[in-house]
């Protein structure tokens, strides 16, 4: 357990990979008929939106509460 870590430098953000992502898998979705596998396509998809704008979020400045100065 002493093996050396692969490392890749990211070329994209976080949010971009996950848009990308979920681009991908919603054009893969379209060209499968109903069954299992689409639906997991979908929902891999939808995760990833939602990873994205927590992502956004959670890395947004923090404003001053109303009322405090």
């Amino acid at each position: 357990m002493t093996g050396k870590r692969n490392r890749r430098k990211q070329t994209q953000s976080l949010q971009e990979r996950l848009a990308a992502f979920a681009e991908n898998a919603r054009e893969r979705a379209r060209a499968l008929p109903p069954g299992r596998e689409r639906e997991m396509l979908l929902r891999r998809a939808k995760q990833n939106e939602v990873t994205s704008s927590l992502t956004d979020w959670l890395s947004a400045p923090v404003s001053p509460r109303r009322g405090q100065s």
